[in-house]
């Protein structure tokens, strides 16, 4: 399962990093089992290969490789430098990886409380189907829960029906009165231009 993604024939993976770092499951890192064999844990920097892979992965899937330019050493800065932009959360059938969660907070001047933003979520084909998305958004949303957070939101590809479909079965309601805004590149850099010093 993935947010803006779908399920995947699987076909072309890539191969997953052999750092033992990313099978093992740290010293003082919370472990919840979630099925027999089956654990959710928080991501450390050791797995900052782990996460680039599944990040490359999701991108394949998306048919978007060409849109990634995240870079181990982005992702280590951005994930786990004192200012954190976002958390991961790290799947994992015994050692063997199965899939991951990156979120982070926003905030809704509405509900006047943070929300949790589900920037991606990706499980590898050949463990789909096992419960393990669901599993990686149950924990989700009880992060958000525990966190007081007002909302759990995410964004999901019109064309991925898999996603769509799986999301719905958990509850979740398409936001239809909405569209996505994004500002890159050279557009960013002319209105950044514009601000007073």
């Amino acid at each position: 399962m993935q947010t803006r993604h779908g399920e995947g024939s699987g076909t072309n993976e890539s191969k997953l990093p052999t750092n033992d770092a990313n099978q093992l499951q740290p010293a003082g890192i919370r472990i919840a089992a979630m099925k027999a064999g089956f654990t959710i844990r928080e991501a450390t920097e050791a797995d900052v290969p782990l996460i680039f892979w599944f990040v490359r992965e999701l991108a394949r899937y998306e048919k978007l490789s060409d849109e990634v330019s995240a870079t181990e050493e982005l992702l280590r800065r951005n994930l786990f430098s004192e200012r954190k932009g976002a958390e991961v959360l790290l799947a994992f059938e015994g050692k063997e990886p199965v899939g991951f969660a990156l979120f982070f907070h926003n905030f809704s001047t509405f509900v006047g409380k943070p929300g949790l933003y589900l920037e991606d979520l990706y499980v590898r084909p050949e463990f789909r189907g096992r419960g393990y998305g669901k599993a990686l958004m149950a924990r989700l949303a009880r992060i958000a829960l525990e966190r007081d957070c007002g909302r759990f939101e995410w964004w999901v590809l019109n064309w991925n029906t898999p996603s769509l479909k799986f999301y719905e079965s958990l509850g979740a309601v398409p936001m239809s009165e909405w569209t996505v805004q994004r500002m890159t590149g050279e557009a960013l850099r002319a209105l950044a231009a514009q601000a007073e010093s």
